[in-house]
């Protein structure tokens, strides 16, 4: 989708639709909607207004025919809540897509004229328009949709609009990347192709970063062995497909901050030998969806040239049912030392992290960050729209979830309660690896912490909002890039605080 900043007028913006939000059904309380009626014709609005009782609620929406001295032939109001805020923009942007039918062009008049409604309108019309059509072929592939975007501002030429217009094409680009990799199909995106996506990603984005800043390199099942990493690969025994690890890098000239983010990628999830009901089994395809916000974390700051040392590891695998699959009561060494007893097969993410976050906090982070697909538990206690959020350092939990905040996205902070450690105590080894079902998200946070040191550590469980399944607000059904927002947000608060000092 083209879309670019107009100081065109909204009765001459040369658009099929134009799009403005209303607090207010009566244009004596509503100017903006008092200039489209007497723009349109004076009756034409407040008539449909009456007939189609449109009540100017939060969401709703009003799609007419009009004329008069409007060059636009449709109009699209959308109720806003009473209470502006910059997400109305993100509103807009989102509706102006789903209402255009056989409309090419959109208009939209935004809330106000600053930098955060131009990111926030561009967010939301790229990430409305997302469809996975990959394997669609012919006559199934969709057709029309949105082609251009005027956001229209007193001034197209400011800086700040520019830049804004930039950063909110890249974060929204890097979230459908996350959106498409979670909806492959595993046998197209399996470990190795996980991997390659990564460099790939990386390669992408090269040209729009400094020479040099953005790198990856992807190390093979020889390495991890060489680097003592067996809970990992224990995982991989019983899959054909050998295990990978991705190290992305983007180290910007200057960055005083180093964050580094880990992603739990697997690719698929049969459970191994303690194998998964038919039935859940079906989605295991976005069992990878937190290396796939990690990938597209990295890029988003990288295009955006965000000052901040930012990297992504990766390790992916598939937990398959082969002859040499692990079993319940194995006993592993993990990398940091401590020897590990097996306790159920499909609880096989907290092994492959346990050993990728130790090996990810040797890099020396101001700030460790992992994205995982953890725990169905963590669904039972919020539900599929809200994250858990763990942290063993109070000032970096706050400061992501205010970044949460300032993305829009759920997440809920959950106790490190030491009180259930006790249930990882194993009779013949250091530790178990599961616990009681009783704070099952808070015993898997609990284990890897076990991994990480003094290293300030958030561990997100992104289990419910990474996968949908039927669209609900912002996310689409499927993949729906849940954290990449939040991920990219803490680091511009990063940066200004780096900027501050």
């Amino acid at each position: 989708m083209r879309i670019s900043l107009s100081d065109d007028s909204l009765q001459q913006a040369p658009v099929d639709i134009l799009v403005i939000g209303v607090r207010s059904t009566n244009p004596k309380k509503d100017a903006l909607l008092d200039k489209v009626v007497k723009a349109a014709g004076g009756t034409v609005v407040t008539r449909a207004i009456k007939d189609e009782g449109f009540e100017a609620k939060s969401g709703q929406t009003l799609k007419l025919a009009v004329g008069g001295r409007l060059k636009a032939p449709w109009l699209l109001l959308v109720g806003l809540d009473a209470k502006a805020t910059p997400e109305d923009a993100r509103t807009l942007g989102a509706r102006a897509v789903r209402a255009a039918k056989q409309q090419k062009s959109v208009g939209i008049v935004l809330p106000e004229d600053a930098a955060a409604e131009v990111r926030l309108a561009v967010e939301g019309l790229i990430g409305a328009s997302y469809r996975y059509e990959t394997y669609k072929t012919g006559s199934r592939r969709s057709k029309g949709g949105v082609k251009s975007a005027l956001l229209l501002t007193a001034d197209k030429k400011r800086a700040d609009l520019r830049d804004a217009l930039k950063h909110g094409r890249a974060l929204a680009d890097a979230v459908n990347l996350a959106r498409d990799l979670v909806n492959g199909p595993p046998n197209d995106i399996h470990p190795i192709a996980l991997a390659d996506a990564a460099k790939k990603a990386c390669d992408d984005a090269a040209e729009d970063v400094e020479k040099g800043s953005l790198t990856c390199k992807i190390y093979d099942e020889k390495w991890l062995t060489k680097e003592r990493m067996a809970l990992f690969l224990a995982v991989n025994k019983g899959a054909a497909t050998p295990a990978r690890l991705a190290h992305m890098v983007y180290k910007p000239a200057g960055a005083k901050k180093r964050v580094v983010f880990v992603g739990k990628g697997l690719t698929f999830d049969a459970g191994g030998l303690c194998i998964k009901p038919a039935g859940s089994m079906v989605d295991m395809k976005c069992d990878m969806a937190g290396a796939a916000v990690t990938i597209a974390i990295v890029v988003a700051a990288a295009r955006m040239r965000i000052p901040v040392e930012v990297h992504g590891v990766i390790g992916t695998t598939e937990n398959m049912l082969g002859a040499a699959a692990y079993r319940p009561s194995d006993v592993y060494t993990s990398r940091e030392g401590k020897t590990v007893e097996i306790i159920n097969t499909d609880a096989e993410g907290r092994l492959v992290l346990a050993d990728v976050l130790h090996w990810a906090s040797e890099l020396e982070p101001d700030y460790l960050v992992d994205h995982a697909t953890l725990t169905g538990a963590c669904m039972v206690a919020l539900g599929n729209y809200r994250a858990a959020l763990y942290g063993n350092d109070d000032e970096f939990a706050d400061a992501y979830m205010e970044a949460a905040s300032d993305s829009g996205e759920a997440y809920w902070r959950m106790p490190l309660d030491a009180d259930l450690k006790s249930s990882l105590k194993s009779d013949v080894a250091d530790l178990k690896h599961t616990g009681s079902r009783y704070g099952g998200s808070i015993t898997a946070a609990l284990f890897l912490q076990e991994f990480i040191g003094k290293t300030r550590w958030v561990h997100l469980d992104i289990a419910g909002p990474a996968y949908v399944d039927h669209a609900h607000g912002r996310y689409p059904k499927g993949g729906t890039g849940f954290g990449v927002a939040t991920g990219v947000s803490f680091l511009h608060r990063l940066a200004k605080e780096q900027a501050d000092t």
